[in-house]
């Protein structure tokens, strides 16, 4: 006599069923810290190659962008490199990590600051 198997209600092509972690009902509340969200915002702050003053890219003249970038990086005892590639990178990385978000009369601003930091270090 043949024995017939059991079969189960259940398909044998049915999906493996996946538990998802969630990794915020794991975490504690208090033990991540915010410093990682912003790195931009922290980098344009807590430079080591500058000391900007506050609101610098904010002002509405390129030249006083300029003349600020200058003045803080020939003030800097710890940036690595000379002061205008210092000022300038700091400019461009403003720019760059700002992206779609900037407006186009702040950009077209920070662009001539570009120019004008260029000629404020006699790099023509």
């Amino acid at each position: 006599m043949a024995t017939r198997r059991k079969t189960s209600a259940r398909k044998t092509t049915a999906r493996k069923r996946t538990t998802r972690k969630t990794t915020t009902a794991r975490r504690k509340t208090g033990t991540r810290k915010t410093s990682s969200r912003r790195w931009s915002q922290r980098v344009t702050q807590r430079s080591d190659a500058l000391d900007l003053d506050r609101g610098v890219f904010k002002q509405t003249s390129a030249k006083k962008i300029a003349a600020s970038l200058k003045r803080s990086a020939e003030r800097s005892s710890r940036r690595k490199a000379g002061a205008y590639r210092s000022a300038l990178s700091m400019l461009t990385f403003y720019i760059n990590r700002a992206g779609k978000t900037l407006p186009q009369a702040q950009r077209a601003r920070l662009e001539r600051a570009k120019a004008e930091l260029k000629h404020q270090f006699g790099r023509e």
